[in-house]
């Protein structure tokens, strides 16, 4: 729990010793007023006392409580502070790491875990802040300081004090013991329940079109009581404490009283008031003892939780992501400035991209997705990548904007490998469109202009142009403009209340806005009609000429006419050409031409 405090600002940690100081000043008044306690004990059994001086000796007492009671104030405004700005820049430490995460640490968390991660964990962190923190802090103060205050007093209300602690540290250690491994386990079945729900919410149609409600019901009821029979553990375990607690509480308080009385009764008679005031006393101090164990035990029920939380919290700030800048800051960004550490070769025009002997391997898989893998793309050019499912396509494409690093060979645009490029600069000159479109909640324009919004003012006539003409390209505008606000109306999230191929065209918009070197469709026009898919193409040669096109498709109508088409099988490359050159030499593609196509329509 400890290690997650580094994250704390250096005006929170003046802000936490100041509070330490308003917990040591609340101790202090705290343990003062027994003091005034006995002193009104023994101006009241003593004969002839002057009223005016008990009413002094209340005073001060009230004058004392009221110091605690600041005291406890500031510490809680200063506790609620810290824990608020620290929640805040948790949150956003953890969203900024997990920004900067691929795919490979995507899979090593899921999304649902990292959403309780960024939610519930880092709420449990702030209540112990909150509350447990001060506690801490104040619980082992007041009972050393309530042990040397009693220290000396009595024998044998000593022996009586050291044994209720003693009860109360062997149950405190042992009710740990059982909660701690379930503690751990309910942040899993935190995470397993968010997951049902969020399946089964993002899977909604495909539930209700197979009449699986019943199931997804069973499922997301196992995973409640899973967590809920944890909770119910847990928290009967805790409910121990309390009455624990406040039992031997009351039972020091009358071996206190018991073993006063028996002291009273033994002391000779002018001792008798002394042997009364001292009993008075130690009652207060032993009192404070229990309180401060019974404060000790609300942390730990705080603590348990809190702890697991940052652990989970600190294992997505601490994981490095596997393709990252490089560590020194000097990565190639494509101008002339001279921290490059690279210069792209004089012969080498931008936009060109080139695999050489290139081999890729998922994290942890056994076997290379991709074996051997070498061509060049020319800016102007377009290469398409076509194969059966699971031949590579999309893993091969993915290398280019560094979304994994290849395990073998090079990946090299404008001639520099792409581990040396600025991550930042080398996305900037690609367009990307993914196999799934994603669209963000907002506006149709915003969704298109989303790349660049830090180069134009959105919504600026400039930049509203770029978007109408990219919106062109895509053969977007006509269902765009018959929405209701047309470029201004609004996306749900995911974009829900769009169309697949309405959705796919945005993000074809989005990628051409950018006016990027490369362009990579990865199956993008899947969803759109061949009449469509053809005019979004036509509206691409002419828009991009020089721009370099990575496209991997399914369909043998959308590549025809690529410039290079490059066919997988099993992750290696078993043919490449033009279309009438793999018809004649790759069996693989012929083979795939032949079943959607026409004789006919194969030689047109």
């Amino acid at each position: 729990m400890f290690r997650i405090m580094k994250y704390l600002s250096g005006s929170e940690i003046v802000q936490m010793l100041v509070a330490l100081a308003t917990i040591v000043g609340q101790v202090w008044f705290d343990l003062k007023l027994p003091d005034y306690m006995s002193h009104i004990t023994t101006l009241v059994e003593t004969p002839g006392s002057a009223m005016a001086d008990i009413w002094i000796a209340g005073g001060k007492m009230l004058l004392v409580s009221l110091g605690s009671v600041a005291c406890a104030v500031v510490t809680g405004f200063i506790a609620a502070r810290v824990a608020a700005s620290f929640g805040q820049r948790l949150r956003s430490l953890e969203f900024a790491r997990v920004e900067s995460f691929g795919p490979a640490e995507m899979g090593r968390f899921s999304t649902a875990s990292l959403i309780t991660r960024s939610t519930n964990d880092i709420t449990q962190i702030q209540m112990f802040i909150t509350m447990g923190l001060q506690l801490i802090v104040k619980s082992p103060i007041m009972a050393v300081w309530a042990v040397a205050k009693i220290a000396g007093e009595g024998l044998e209300w000593t022996l009586a004090t050291g044994i209720a602690t003693a009860v109360l540290l062997v149950a405190i250690v042992v009710l740990m013991a059982l909660v701690m491994p379930r503690f751990k386990a309910m942040q899993r079945l935190t995470d397993n329940i968010n997951l049902v729900a969020r399946e089964n919410l993002t899977g909604l149609k495909v539930v209700r079109a197979y009449n699986a409600e019943d199931w997804q019901e069973a499922k997301f009821t196992a995973a409640n009581k899973d967590l809920t029979d944890t909770q119910l553990f847990t928290n009967r375990a805790m409910a121990v404490m309390m009455p624990l607690m406040n039992s031997v509480m009351n039972g020091l308080m009358l071996a206190v009283y018991w073993i006063g009385a028996y002291l009273i009764d033994a002391a000779a008679a002018t001792d008798k008031l002394g042997v009364f005031s001292n009993m008075i006393v130690f009652s207060s101090y032993s009192v404070q003892v229990i309180m401060s164990f019974l404060l000790m035990s609300m942390v730990f029920v705080l603590w348990p939780r809190a702890d697991v939380s940052a652990q989970r919290v600190l294992e997505v700030l601490d994981t490095e992501p596997m393709v990252r800048d490089r560590a020194d800051g000097t990565g190639f960004t494509g101008n002339t400035a001279a921290n490059d550490v690279a210069a792209a070769p004089e012969a080498t025009p931008k936009g060109t991209v080139e695999f050489r002997d290139v081999s890729f391997a998922y994290p942890d898989a056994r076997e290379d997705t991709l074996e051997h893998i070498s061509f060049r793309a020319e800016p102007g050019q377009t290469v398409a990548f076509i194969g059966a499912t699971g031949s590579g396509k999309t893993s091969l494409v993915n290398l280019v904007p560094r979304l994994y690093d290849a395990t073998g060979g090079q990946v090299l645009v404008d001639g520099v490998d792409v581990r040396d490029w600025d991550l930042t600069a080398l996305r900037d000159r690609i367009g990307y469109v993914p196999q799934r479109s994603v669209l963000f909640k907002g506006t149709v324009a915003g969704n298109v202009a989303y790349g660049d919004r830090h180069d134009a003012d959105p919504g600026s006539a400039a930049d509203m142009d770029a978007v109408r003409a990219a919106a062109d390209v895509a053969q977007a505008t006509e269902f765009i403009e018959r929405m209701d606000g047309g470029f201004d109306a609004a996306v749900s999230q995911g974009g829900a209340n769009v169309s697949g191929g309405q959705k796919q065209r945005i993000s074809i918009a989005r990628a051409i806005h950018r006016n990027p070197e490369i362009l990579i469709f990865d199956d993008s026009f899947s969803a759109l009609d061949f009449a469509t898919d053809r005019a979004v193409r036509d509206a691409l040669a002419e828009h991009a000429k020089g721009t370099t096109k990575l496209i991997v498709a399914q369909r043998i109508g959308t590549i025809m006419n690529a410039d290079l088409i490059v066919v997988l099988d099993d992750g290696r490359v078993v043919g490449e050409g033009t279309h009438r050159e793999l018809m004649e030499t790759c069996d693989v593609y012929r083979q795939i031409a032949e079943s959607q196509l026409s004789k006919a329509e194969l030689t047109a």
